[in-house]
């Protein structure tokens, strides 16, 4: 699965240079609690096709009531300028809209957006670009511009500026049932995953689809790779010859997330070599996550793959977990 903003704008693209009459809704503003977070998209085709979601579904019943001919809107979709709504004002709106109790949530409705532009947001996302697009709010005319960091949605009276990215990235070092299940994790999340073996024999086995396949030794594939903010790199391969070259290029990139698999003993080692071989040192080796995966107590390779998957998206979504590494480089420090 692709990321969703992404998709949501080139469904939204696709419609309206076909000559579909459409409208693209932002959420924009919360109190209390809410389905979705601000900064959240959906679009809406004339016929009632939606793609994206603003809430739990009722709200876009609603909108495909009011702005589509799916149940015989009495005026259709219409034009103009931008509008701002709100829903879940009073607890009987917030509980017929299904929202949280005492949530509100104000939207943009932007009535069919210029395809042009459009077409030219999802061509530099598509290229892996940071966009920003800023929308006049009297008149509905866009500018697009490139960003250079990630940043909160804002709203005036005059204008809303909301950041898209490009989809997060996943390199995975070393194929095997692991690497199938976190592969399949990771795009029903967002993210493009590249797969890395240059080992044909493990390679013959991988079945998963929509996966970029490198065979290239693994720290060539990290720099062909060009990890930035919005990847990450995991190494599962055991083998020091393959992984170790691996996480150090990816230790010298801006990926938020680097990490290999195995025990604690085995970590340690890691480190051990790294600074005894690469001339490392515990700061430099401070981003290198190791055991991965937030414990479950897993055993089996799915079980596996939902605690390394879930402690990835922690760390991307900035919640702050306990290091086992740190705590591990602890113990040993007390037992020596």
């Amino acid at each position: 699965m692709e990321n969703l903003d992404v998709m949501v704008l080139r469904t939204l693209r696709d419609w309206r240079l076909a000559g579909q009459r459409a409208l693209l809704t932002t959420v924009v503003r919360t109190w209390g609690s809410s389905p979705r977070p601000v900064g959240s998209i959906m679009a809406l085709a004339e016929d009632g096709a939606v793609v994206g979601s603003v809430s739990g579904g009722c709200i876009e019943d609603d909108l495909i009531a009011r702005h589509s001919r799916a149940h015989g809107a009495p005026n259709g979709m219409p034009s103009g300028p931008p509008t701002l709504i709100k829903y879940g004002i009073t607890a009987d709106e917030a509980h017929r809209f299904g929202l949280p109790c005492g949530g509100t949530l104000e939207l943009l409705l932007e009535f069919d957006p210029d395809a042009a532009s459009l077409a030219a947001l999802v061509e530099q996302l598509e290229q892996g670009r940071l966009m920003r697009r800023t929308v006049n709010l009297a008149d509905g005319a866009v500018q697009l511009a490139e960003a250079a960091a990630p940043a909160e949605l804002t709203v005036d009276d005059h204008t809303l500026v909301n950041t898209f990215g490009p989809e997060y990235r996943m390199l995975l070092i070393g194929a095997g049932q692991l690497a199938e299940y976190l592969s399949t994790m990771a795009k029903f999340s967002g993210f493009a995953v590249t797969l890395c073996d240059p080992r044909a024999e493990y390679r013959t086995a991988w079945t998963t689809p929509g996966v970029t396949i490198s065979t290239e030794m693994p720290d060539d594939a990290v720099q062909a790779f060009k990890p930035d903010r919005r990847s990450c790199v995991v190494a599962l391969t055991h083998d020091p010859k393959l992984d170790d070259l691996a996480l150090l290029e990816a230790l010298d990139s801006e990926a938020f997330y680097v990490g290999a698999i195995g025990s604690r003993r085995n970590a340690l080692a890691r480190r051990d070599r790294m600074i005894e071989h690469f001339d490392q040192t515990d700061e430099s080796l401070a981003r290198l996550r190791g055991p991965i995966g937030i414990y479950v107590g897993s055993k089996t390779p799915p079980e596996i793959a939902v605690s390394v998957m879930a402690e990835i998206l922690a760390v991307k979504n900035g919640v702050t977990l306990p290091r086992e590494m740190e705590v591990a480089v602890a113990k040993a420090a007390v037992a020596s």
